[in-house]
């Protein structure tokens, strides 16, 4: 009467198999995020007077003023429009 192999070996190339998976998730997915994540961090905190940067919302304009405080960002648009954003609406520094 043939016997049945153990089958402790399918479970263990199962959660094997998953680990990998797991590891491909975090390389492929979280660990680029979080890299852009603190690449934009540093950005912010570096920002400064003058600064021309460009919103999430995709408007340009030159920085007027930072309030530490409530992390707002008073932005010039042109000679006579002044709009305040939060800090972390801030996508990018434009280098002109």
């Amino acid at each position: 009467m043939g016997g049945q192999d153990g089958g402790s070996g399918g479970g263990m190339f199962t959660l094997v198999w998953f680990g990998l998976i797991m590891v491909f998730m975090y390389l492929l997915l979280i660990h680029p995020q979080r890299k852009k994540q603190k690449v934009l961090q540093k950005l912010l905190n570096e920002l400064k007077k003058g600064d021309k940067v460009v919103t999430t919302g995709g408007m340009f304009g030159t920085i007027f003023a930072i309030d530490e405080k409530t992390n707002r960002v008073r932005i010039k648009i042109n000679e006579t429009t002044i709009l305040d954003f939060l800090k972390s609406a801030i996508a990018a520094r434009v280098d002109e």
